[in-house]
């Protein structure tokens, strides 16, 4: 069983930044592949960002060159970090941990890009 905690949504103009953060529960966090995804209303929920455990990541191309996927290993937790945020970021963001056995997801946070 894998838990994963998301942190740091909120309301935030167009231009502006937010870091998302996810903690993972296990000992095996290393050698997951962590990812975010997101889903606006009346949408699909969509993969935003993807890294590997090897550091490898992958990104949607609506978000490539705005947003930053890491991980710290130490600390269990991997983070989005969200620059020059438009409106059409606006969404429930999640946390999603892939393991040999099937994956995980967090609960969630909101995040609005609204003036």
């Amino acid at each position: 069983q894998v838990q994963l905690v998301e942190s740091g949504g909120g309301l935030v103009q167009p231009g502006g930044s937010l870091r998302l953060s996810c903690a993972a529960s296990g000992s095996f966090f290393s050698i997951y592949t962590m990812g975010w995804y997101r889903q606006a209303p009346g949408k699909q929920r969509e993969l935003v960002a993807r890294i590997a455990s090897g550091g490898t990541t992958n990104y949607a191309d609506s978000v490539k060159g705005r947003f930053t996927i890491s991980r710290d290993n130490a600390k269990n937790t991997v983070y989005l970090q969200m620059n020059s945020l438009k409106a059409e970021d606006t969404a429930v963001y999640y946390c999603n941990a892939q393991i040999p056995v099937g994956q995980y997801w967090g609960q969630g946070t909101q995040v609005t890009v609204s003036s």
